[in-house]
């Protein structure tokens, strides 16, 4: 029957159609239906479909953002989809004035705040409303300043610099992007007393350093600005004045001043043509080697001889955000919901980020829609979300998850997220209990330029980074485990940057962040600027639109899947062992720690002082580090130790037991699994220091790392910053967080063996 199946898709293929038997039984058939919606995609229509999403500006607020969105709503219902388009009302601030200039020199100089238009790109369109180089939710302000350079700007740079003796206090520092994510530069800046804050691109990270500038190459030329959003979302994401409900419009607010993610300083990003300008206004010691970037210039830290004029005025007011619903019904459990979504809106135009996703969204839902027409019905609601408001803090997606949450937690089975793409490796992020799902998808599809499926040069790809000279550890571990043909490649943990952090770590769902890169895209070059462009994208992102197609095929089959499956995709095996990993990673780290309070508290009893570019020392002298308890991790070690005995009964029962099931049976099993991973979001705990929306005590976007993932976080980061009395609490709320999904697990094994 598969094989008759197939043929027929191959010949309905040749036609340019999709043709199914009306008694064709789906599950038998799975290989013949993804063949079937391969057909469908059409590399043309993504092109086509990006050129004129991105042919305007698309910033919240914009007009052509609204119009995206009604032609988007339009597409879908076109597709055969019920589609709608829900409206919240956001707190977003758009630029007034902004203004950089040095104050006292010989020459003046005034920072130019838009990117300089290139010629047949469509960067020379819309100069009235492309947004200048600007950084949402900074604090508006009026301040004249010396300057300090401080590096990226994160915590390691602001000990380096209490060594050196410089102090930020009353000063605006200067800091580059990297290392780090955006908002901590500015945040960090007016926690050491700084008045304001300048960013830049070194071309050592995405400009001529790593390759030939744009429109000659992909790398960002002198006058790019990296655009971007400073909200504190390491405390929550979303509207700031609306914390944990849906920004309706008559959602009680807090005030601008009461909300504690928009800061207090003025902030702005500037491009490397006019950072040189300031730079070589410096004065002070030449920097560490490490801190020297690619302008031809002798770096130093200041402060300047010049003061430096920085002002933002902004307008603060509501404004609309547009996301568009679609969902194609489910024939047998419309209750149970497969989630897929991509943001729409961008800074300037948006090519890659986001609409390389956005219209590999598109073409799946084209291709479902076709499918549909033609007879097939999908087992599950699928649900397809083209989210507003992503790129100034993950707005869209924040609000309508808070606003339908009871419904979500009943009903999504997944979330499956996607963002920027372009050619290059396979790469994808979420809960561990998918991570052999994701293989078995990923060894089903073929990379289009080595011939050899998106799993294997996955693993290739793994392999070469920890290769690298400045590899981290968790590369080179993660590297050897998917050098194991025998064992699945791993998920990297999910922190923050993209839509899908709402669902995983503050309502506690299954998600999974997919894409593909890695290749041709210059470090990053055009990344929040106005040559993110069709034409940038099409000439070196992903020309032809072959990645794009790969992502949608991908999803696509992804979403099919689990759409029709008539069993769970969970294999509870591969999440027991990640969590015995992070327990084995956090245990070393307080370790280590209280080996390095133990030698230091010897050195200083002895006199024994270490270089002046110690961590461990200011002004010469050392700063005591607290001395780190022995924790008691017995509950942590028995937890995960009852979560290997639940996962290995599951899955053996799995493998069994799961065929012979009766759809009552299945049903039952579908009931214990849907709601295992909310198990590790406790409504009652939520993470310290303010952090409280985010639930999930597995996986969290790091205090002070931003997007960067940290894994068992309440844990991690009490060692870390020396809470350790919040350490011990977070050891039993994250054991009982573990054993609450044991339970849940063996409540399906209980099933499965006709309990």
């Amino acid at each position: 029957m598969v094989r008759t199946a197939l043929l027929a898709a191959c010949c309905a293929a040749a036609l340019g159609v999709t043709a199914y038997a009306a008694d064709m039984p789906a599950a038998a058939d799975q290989a013949a239906l993804e063949k079937s919606f391969d057909a469908n995609l059409n590399p043309k229509e993504l092109d086509g479909w990006m050129k004129l999403m991105a042919s305007e500006p698309n910033h919240v607020g914009s007009p052509h953002d609204k119009q995206n969105a009604e032609w988007v709503l339009q597409k879908f219902k076109e597709f055969g989809w019920d589609a709608h388009i829900e409206t919240f009302q956001v707190l977003y601030p758009t630029p007034i004035s902004e203004t950089v200039e040095l104050v006292g020199g010989k020459k003046p100089f005034k920072a130019t705040m838009q990117e300089r238009p290139i010629p047949g790109d469509t960067s020379s369109r819309s100069k009235e409303y492309a947004l200048p180089g600007y950084l949402a939710y900074q604090g508006d302000g009026d301040v004249t300043a010396p300057m300090v350079y401080v590096n990226y700007g994160m915590q390691d740079d602001y000990k380096a610099l209490e060594r050196m003796g410089v102090s930020v206090k009353g000063k605006i520092v200067i800091a580059r992007y990297g290392a780090g994510w955006r908002g901590l530069k500015p945040l960090l800046a007016q926690m050491h007393g700084a008045v304001g804050c300048i960013i830049y691109s070194d071309p050592a990270n995405d400009g001529y350093a790593t390759g030939a500038s744009y429109p000659d190459g992909p790398a960002r030329p002198p006058q790019g600005i990296q655009r971007g959003s400073v909200e504190d979302m390491t405390l929550y994401p979303g509207d700031p004045l609306t914390p944990g409900v849906g920004a309706t419009a008559d959602a009680k607010r807090l005030t601008r001043e009461e909300s504690k993610v928009i800061l207090k300083i003025p902030a702005l990003p500037i491009s490397y043509a006019d950072a040189t300008v300031l730079l070589k206004a410096m004065t002070g010691r030449v920097v560490p080697g490490n801190w020297r970037g690619a302008l031809p210039i002798t770096y130093r830290v200041g402060p300047s001889d010049l003061k430096l004029h920085l002002a933002v005025k902004s307008d603060w007011s509501l404004k609309p955000i547009y996301d568009v619903v679609a969902k194609l019904p489910g024939s047998e459990y419309p209750d149970q919901w497969v989630m897929r979504g991509n943001h729409r809106d961008g800074w300037v135009y948006g090519a890659s980020d986001p609409l390389s996703g956005q219209v590999a969204m598109l073409a799946e839902a084209k291709s479902m829609g076709e499918m549909v027409k033609a007879g097939w019905k999908p087992k599950r609601t699928i649900v397809y979300l083209s989210w507003d408001g992503e790129e100034p803090g993950l707005l869209g997606s924040t609000e309508w998850a808070e606003e339908h949450a009871a419904e979500l937690k009943k009903k999504a089975i997944i979330y499956i997220n996607s963002d920027n793409n372009s050619r290059g490796y396979f790469f994808a992020g979420g809960s561990h209990d998918l991570q052999h799902f994701v293989n078995q998808v990923a060894d089903g599809i073929t990379d289009p330029e080595t011939h050899v499926s998106i799993a294997e040069r996955h693993r290739a790809g793994t392999r070469a980074q920890a290769l690298e000279p400045s590899a981290r550890e968790e590369v080179k571990a993660m590297a050897k485990i998917d050098a194991d043909p025998k064992k699945d490649f791993q998920l990297f943990a999910l922190g923050s940057g993209s839509d899908y952090s709402t669902y995983i770590e503050h309502l506690g769902l299954p998600a999974l962040d997919i894409g593909f890169g890695g290749e041709g895209d210059g470090g990053g070059g055009d990344y929040h600027s106005r040559y993110d462009t069709y034409e940038h994208h099409s000439r070196f992102d992903d020309p032809g639109f072959v990645y794009d197609t790969l992502l949608a095929k991908t999803a696509g089959h992804m979403v099919l899947t689990l759409a029709n499956t008539e069993l769970p995709v969970v294999q509870a095996g591969d999440f027991a062992d990640t969590m015995a990993l992070y327990l084995g990673e956090v245990k070393k780290l307080a370790d280590h720690r209280r080996e390095a309070a133990e030698i230091q508290a010897k050195d200083i009893a002895d006199h024994v002082f270490q270089d002046t570019y110690d961590p461990t020392m200011t002004n010469g002298m050392p700063t005591a580090l607290k001395p780190v308890p022995k924790f008691d991790f017995a509950p942590m070690d028995n937890a995960v130790k009852q979560l290997q005995k639940s996962a290995k009964a599951y899955d053996d029962a799995f493998a069994a037991d799961a065929a012979k099931l009766s759809p009552e049976a299945r049903a039952k099993l579908w009931a214990a699994i849907q709601p295992l991973d909310q198990t590790l979001a406790p409504e009652n705990v939520g993470l310290p220091g303010g952090r409280g929306w985010y639930k999930n005590l597995v996986y969290a976007p790091g205090r002070w790392t931003g997007y960067g993932a940290k894994t068992l976080p309440g844990i991690r980061e009490a060692i870390e910053d020396e809470r350790f009395d919040d350490a011990t609490k977070y050891i039993g709320a994250t054991a009982d967080a573990l054993n609450a999904y044991s339970a849940q697990l063996d409540k399906a094994t209980a099933v499965l063996k006709g309990g």
